[in-house]
C-alpha cells in the first residue's frame, strides 16, 4: 500500500479504532512514551492531550487527531502498547 500525500507508512499501519484517555503512544523520534490524559473536540477537530509518562511536572503537548482508514492516529506517534 503507497501512503497517501500527507501521511507515513507508519500512519497508515498503526491507526487505532478510536484514541482515548489512558492510551500510551511513543513518540516516532524521541522514543519517549506519553499517556493521553484528554481527548475533545475543538471546532472540526478532534484534539489529544498527551503527558510524559512518569513526568506529571512537565508541559501538556496538544496534538490534533488524525482520521485514517481503520481508525483514528496521531501525527507523530504509534501506539506503545507492545513496550
Amino acid at each position: 500500500m503507497t501512503p497517501l500525500p500527507g501521511t507515513s507508512k507508519v500512519e497508515l499501519d498503526m491507526p487505532v479504532a478510536k484514541i482515548q484517555i489512558g492510551q500510551l503512544w511513543k513518540n516516532e523520534k524521541s522514543g519517549e512514551v506519553f499517556l493521553v490524559t484528554r481527548v475533545y473536540s475543538e471546532a472540526l477537530a478532534t484534539m489529544a492531550v498527551l503527558r510524559k509518562s512518569g513526568a506529571e511536572s512537565e508541559a501538556l503537548i496538544r496534538v490534533k487527531v488524525d482520521r485514517v482508514p481503520g481508525g483514528q492516529n496521531l501525527p507523530g506517534y504509534v501506539p506503545a502498547q507492545d513496550d
